[in-house]
């Protein structure tokens, strides 16, 4: 697994915190800051998705 899956995972959990603290008290800067960090590891995690695929594709082909 690519460490940019698992950078992605914690940058999402940690959005879920901020936006849900940012909900709570009403604070609508951590709010929006909790989302941008989901986002952020939402794209994370597809990079590193990416790159998991083309080491599986070239570990399965070494001739590419």
């Amino acid at each position: 697994m690519d460490n940019d899956r698992i950078n992605g995972a914690i940058d999402k959990a940690k959005g879920t915190v901020k936006e849900a603290a940012g909900k709570v008290t009403g604070d609508p800067k951590l709010e929006a800051e909790g989302k941008l960090d989901k986002a952020s590891g939402a794209i994370k995690g597809v990079v590193g998705g990416v790159k998991d695929a083309i080491r599986d594709a070239t570990d399965k082909n070494p001739n590419t």
